[in-house]
């Protein structure tokens, strides 16, 4: 799929964004006064302006509020109703905590599971293409999971679960990267299942469907060289888990801590990236792009 900077920036910062609110939902850390705001201000700051950002990815914007009104049989409807429950409901509970320095545990717990059910509903939009081979595995949901959380401990300065879940993040990531090289191959699609002409014999392509590009080429269809790849893979893997890893295994400092999230934050969008890149649309085969 052609990576747009719209969904990268989504699934990137809400998903660090909803990582540290289930955090301070479970009181871990529960600041109150200027630090309590400072915290949910950087929360929602990731979490709505992710949110934001993937409004710009609909062909039309202003239509977004019908998301809401198919949340029997779509995960976008899903994760939209989740989004805006949880943040009302942290909303509610930051809001007696940073003003009031009233403590409502309950509500915080309420919202933590409201994070996990968002970033489960925003995962399971891509999990459940079965046009997407590589999607379509439990390791997607589990990874966004882990990176949101991961995430959200380093920011919200829990050490030790950061570097549980980031270390955990990082065997899913490969995973899901081995896993995923061979998932469109052993899907059983090829060029004579997407034409429908797979019954006659070996299908090859004379010539292009059309002489110009269409909404499918441009949406669907990014090939991206395997050296490049490789190189980025191990880029973003460095970023998002190693260096972090390593600053946490050292002890954090208010100077380390900011490196360790600015790479974790710069490893995230390279994996993104890659994600949406190497996403092996099967209509590429129509167009003998695979």
């Amino acid at each position: 799929m052609h990576p747009a900077p719209s969904v990268i920036i989504f699934t990137s910062l809400s998903g660090l964004g909803f990582g540290l609110l289930f955090w301070l939902g479970l009181g871990q850390p529960a600041p109150t006064g200027w630090i309590g705001f400072g915290f949910f201000f950087v929360a929602y700051a990731l979490a709505v302006g992710g949110l934001m950002a993937s409004a710009f990815h609909l062909g039309h914007p202003e239509r977004a509020l019908k998301a809401f009104t198919q949340w029997r049989s779509s995960w976008l409807s899903r994760e939209a109703v989740a989004a805006v429950a949880t943040l009302v409901a942290m909303g509610v509970y930051a809001a007696l905590l940073v003003f009031a320095g009233i403590h409502i545990a309950p509500l915080g717990w309420v919202g933590a599971v409201g994070c996990l059910a968002t970033v489960l509903t925003t995962s399971m939009i891509y999990a459940q293409m079965k046009t997407v081979p590589r999607w379509r595995h439990w390791s997607t949901p589990a990874l966004f999971l882990a990176l949101s959380l991961g995430g959200g401990a380093l920011l919200s300065n829990n050490g030790w679960a950061a570097l549980v879940l980031l270390t955990l993040a990082a065997v899913l990531q490969l995973v899901a990267w081995i896993t995923g090289d061979t998932r469109l191959a052993r899907s059983g699609t090829d060029i004579g299942t997407a034409t429908g002409l797979g019954g006659r014999g070996a299908v090859r392509q004379f010539e292009p469907p059309h002489t110009g590009s269409n909404y499918l080429l441009r949406e669907f269809v990014h090939v991206v060289g395997r050296r490049h790849v490789q190189s980025l893979r191990v880029i973003s893997f460095g970023l998002a888990f190693v260096l972090p890893v390593l600053i946490l295994a050292l002890g954090l400092t208010h100077v380390t801590a900011a490196i360790a999230v600015l790479s974790h934050l710069a490893g995230v969008f390279a994996l993104r990236w890659l994600f949406f890149a190497q996403a092996e649309h099967v209509v590429g085969f129509y167009y003998d792009q695979r």
